[in-house]
């Protein structure tokens, strides 16, 4: 809900502040005080074309901010999240600029944004009804979002159910489509899976092959060097004149002689013996070694040559032995799919005919159960129009066919007539702003506390009502201010009267220079108020004591 709105330089509103709370705010005022002005303000912070005709005479640039509390909106802020919007503690802050120049700036989080990211995000958080653009009601794309939030929970499962059927049976379709692309050029795809097959089976690649086949390269290449090393190394350690290996077994056979003296030194012997021990398993593992040293030419070319089939495989087909094993796999799938291509092509059609058998049905339980809950909404909505004085109007609901969709295969638009004779019409095209506020006011009562953005504005929703029918609208907006926050601006004391919060608009001259001022009202300010908007300029005593008798009922 719209927790602050400020205004600074917006026509001849210099610098208003209004803090709204939640339930049913009236804004009243004369003809000419500015009401408009706000809804201005409304729409440029939602996202409206910028006009720098707005910007105060002499300003450098109209702003306009608007605090939201999205704590009890969890679609808005879902949107956040999905477009990138950071909130503070479930608060988003919204400024807008409109420089004089006509250069227009968006801040969402104290970040600058596009204005097409706050026009997304500002259909998320305000319906805003009367003569002006920002309706929803007027977008039949969202006529769907109506009807199945009145429907709720019940409407879950089902579309869960359709949007499954709808993801397989396009799975189905692309596997269809690809396999069909592979049949275009046929033949030139045999050819090339058959050579790919030939290729890797002639050099039949071994997992890890490759690593192993360097290894023992380099050992290969080096042999000599190797060979002389591990002479010079046994010459040392065995094999020469005074070798590590006596040296070391005479060393312990002294210090083993002297034990029987000092049992104590068998902490010194045991070490020497496990050295003799790993000494003598080194010396044998160097012997096996240099025993084995290959240092054949032949050997070396043909692992060379091996490494290189290997790397040319490597090149074409994968980094590893094992993707290109992975490839040899799927060249053999292919090239038995392509050569039962009138086999493999029925099953994929028969697959696709089940998947799309089985989304039909989905579909058709969706439509039903729409169609059905479609009726009982219409009705419901009707009977609201006749509490406004539309006793003659009808309201109808309208499922039509349309490609399937995330939503369903459902087009769903809302008609209507307020005349009687007249067939209903697509409600966009032939309802005043004045009827779009009540339809939209007897939609919201129809399916109160059902979801939908957080906050409604209604801008002279009364226009052409009066008496009963004028009681009734005020009785629905207080009501409708239990489950969203309401505002109304309004001309009728008995919507003002209905109010949870009033404030007047008002101009006044300030240094030469006329303003509007924007302020809330006590009881006894709404006393006069509305006794001003009954009686006119001239407040009797009978018209505050009507006024009193309003605020009281």
């Amino acid at each position: 809900m719209i927790v602050e709105l400020a205004v600074e330089n917006l026509a001849i509103i210099e610098r208003s502040s209004l803090r709204l709370g939640p339930g049913f705010t009236a804004l009243t005022g004369e003809t000419g005080a500015g009401k408009s002005l706000l809804i201005d303000a409304i729409n440029l912070a939602l996202g409206d074309r910028a006009d720098a005709d707005l910007v105060r005479t002499g300003a450098p640039k109209a702003t306009v901010r608007i605090t939201l509390d999205l704590s009890d909106a969890p679609d808005a802020r879902r949107t956040c999240d999905d477009l990138g919007v950071p909130l503070e503690d479930d608060t988003l802050f919204i400024v807008r600029d409109v420089a004089a120049a006509g250069r227009s700036t968006v801040r969402l989080g104290g970040v600058l944004s596009p204005v097409g990211t706050l026009k997304t995000l500002g259909a998320e958080l305000v319906d805003l009804h009367g003569q002006h653009d920002h309706q929803s009601l007027l977008d039949e794309t969202r006529h769907l979002d109506f009807l199945d939030a009145d429907i709720g929970p019940e409407l879950l499962e089902p579309l869960s159910t359709y949007r499954s059927a709808l993801d397989a049976k396009r799975r189905a379709q692309r596997a269809l489509d690809e396999f069909r692309r592979g049949l275009r050029d046929r033949e030139g795809r045999l050819e090339t899976l058959r050579y790919t097959i030939a290729e890797i089976e002639k050099v039949e690649p071994k997992p890890g092959e490759y690593a192993d086949l360097e290894a023992k390269f380099a050992r290969l290449k080096h042999s000599g060097r190797l060979a002389e090393a591990l002479l010079q190394a046994l010459d040392k350690l065995a094999d020469g004149e005074s070798p590590a290996m006596d040296g070391l077994g005479e060393g312990l056979r002294i210090v083993e002689s002297v034990v029987r003296f000092d049992p104590s030194l068998e902490e010194v012997v045991e070490p020497l013996r496990e050295a003799k021990a790993m000494l003598d398993e080194a010396i044998h593992g160097v012997r096996v070694y240099s025993d084995e040293l290959d240092a054949d030419p032949a050997s070396l070319d043909a692992i060379a040559e091996r490494i290189d089939r290997l790397k040319r495989l490597r090149r074409k087909y994968g980094a590893t032995e094992e993707e290109i094993l992975e490839a040899l796999d799927r060249a053999r799938l292919g090239l038995e799919q392509l050569e039962s291509a009138e086999e493999s092509e029925e099953l994929l059609v028969g697959a696709l005919d089940d998947a799309a058998a089985t989304l039909d049905d989905a579909a058709a339980a969706l439509t039903d159960l729409r169609r059905e809950r479609a009726l009982l909404f219409a009705e419901r909505v009707q009977a609201q129009l006749r509490d406004f004085a539309m006793g003659r109007a009808q309201f109808t609901v309208d499922l039509t066919p349309k490609p399937p969709d995330e939503t369903g295969g459902d087009l769903v638009r809302f008609f209507f007539t307020a005349n009687a004779g007249e067939s209903p019409r697509p409600l966009a095209k032939i309802a005043s702003g004045g009827e779009i506020s009540r339809v939209m006011l007897a939609i919201k009562s129809a399916m109160a506390g059902k979801g939908g953005v957080p906050t409604l504005i209604f801008d002279e929703i009364d226009a052409g009502l009066g008496g009963r029918a004028a009681v009734t609208v005020a009785r629905k907006l207080r009501e409708l201010g239990r489950h969203y926050q309401v505002v109304a601006i309004t001309h009728s004391p008995q919507i003002a009267a209905q109010a949870d919060d009033h404030f007047r608009i008002e101009k006044v001259e300030t240094g030469g220079r006329v303003v509007t001022q924007v302020g809330p009202l006590t009881r006894q300010e709404r006393e006069e108020e509305i006794a001003r908007m009954l009686a006119g300029e001239t407040i009797t005593e009978t018209s505050l004591a009507n006024a009193r008798e309003l605020l009281a009922m």
